[in-house]
């Protein structure tokens, strides 16, 4: 263990933070918790939140005059912001956690006097393979991947990925499980709202990717009788133009009622998690875009909720099948019906992998991820 007083400060710079949503933000917002907690000074810069009100961290925050994408005018602006700090950067231990800050550090990286005192990555899956995909990337990204002295990922699947695609990573990378976000509270489900019908949940971006269509379909090829007793809502919104639309006229013929909730609050979704039976995200891998673990399986299990999914990327390592869900095979409908099926029917199966969901999603935690990201052992050069 590193004695407090050699801890050099930490810096943490990420495109995705509150106030964005989603797995990655969940992720570098417990890793800085996490960090701050082991006694590291850290500090985390992030974009700006076009005047949203700023939550109280236990660490202070830079907010960087940038939108956060990934294009060559945000990279620019960025590495603008790397050059103007690199005399502080260059005594402490700077992790990006996520590919933005990924594609400004490329090139600045063979700038000796740019160079961090330590170099800490985390791929999620994806990003993977979109710099893989690219040859002036790819060569950037091996050159990255070999000046880091430690990178992570949240599944032994994103560690295959990386490997399978830059041999540069096999050694000095580790596992930095995700865990559920410490601010979670245990509660009671509250069914009561909709006591005679089986809630059906999904929480994610409204994209094709994540799978709600195929959800909608798989409902629709259920009997009449079960039909009538399911609502199937959805949290979340997303930029894919039409794709909500085209969900809701599929819904609207499809017997199945369906409810469509928008962004919501953690208060609130808590909430809605509460009122659920069955939590169901049927993700694909698509192209360049993968599923590299999802929190949210985590988050619905805590719940004790059932969980139906798409055996694809490292969903088997958040759901494990038969104990805290059903896993089926990607895009196979008539599987995918007999889940739901299954579940509907058998109240008492529902409970069972729920309680088993409970237990699950509470092995892992924070704190033992960043220590294993800041403190531990060496890797070989």
């Amino acid at each position: 263990m590193v004695s407090v007083a050699a801890k050099p400060p930490v810096y943490i710079i990420t495109h995705e933070f509150h106030p964005r949503r989603g797995g990655i933000a969940t992720f570098t917002e417990e890793i800085a918790k996490a960090s701050t907690g082991l006694g590291y000074k850290t500090e985390v810069w992030a974009p700006h939140t076009a005047g949203e009100p700023e939550k109280t961290w236990p660490f202070p925050i830079r907010r960087l005059p940038l939108k956060g994408t990934h294009d060559l005018g945000c990279q620019m602006r960025l590495a603008r912001q790397f050059v103007a700090h690199r005399r502080t950067l260059r005594k402490a231990t700077v992790y990006l956690p996520e590919p933005g800050p990924m594609l400004a550090m490329m090139t600045l990286q063979f700038f000796k006097a740019l160079r961090p005192a330590r170099l800490l990555l985390t791929f999620h899956g994806s990003e993977i393979l979109r710099f893989a995909g690219s040859g002036p990337r790819r060569c950037l990204a091996r050159a990255l991947i070999r000046r880091a002295d430690r990178i992570s990922t949240l599944t032994n699947y994103t560690h295959r990925l990386l490997c399978a695609n830059f041999p540069e990573a096999v050694g000095k990378t580790i596992i930095t499980p995700g865990a559920l976000r410490s601010d979670f509270a245990d509660s009671k489900p509250n069914r009561t709202a909709c006591a005679d019908k089986v809630v059906i949940l999904t929480v994610g971006r409204l994209h094709p990717r994540k799978g709600q269509m195929f959800i909608i379909e798989a409902l629709k090829a259920l009997p009449p009788h079960l039909r009538q007793r399911i609502e199937y809502w959805m949290v979340g919104t997303g930029r894919r133009e039409g794709y909500e639309m085209l969900l809701r006229d599929t819904a609207e013929n499809s017997g199945v009622t369906a409810r469509f909730f928008g962004d919501v609050g953690d208060a609130q979704l808590d909430d809605i998690y509460d009122q659920a039976d069955i939590f169901a995200m049927t993700s694909i891998n698509h192209e360049t875009s993968v599923e590299g673990f999802g929190l949210v399986y985590l988050e619905a299990s805590a719940h004790g909720l059932p969980v139906v999914a798409h055996a694809v990327g490292g969903v088997p390592e958040a759901v494990v099948d038969g104990v805290t869900g059903l896993l089926v095979p990607p895009v196979n409908l008539p599987a995918l019906t007999a889940a739901f099926q299954r579940l509907v029917t058998d109240a008492g199966l529902r409970r069972e992998l729920g309680a088993n969901g409970r237990e699950w999603a509470r092995r892992n935690c924070w704190t033992r991820s960043a220590d294993v990201l800041l403190n531990g052992p060496a890797v070989p050069s």
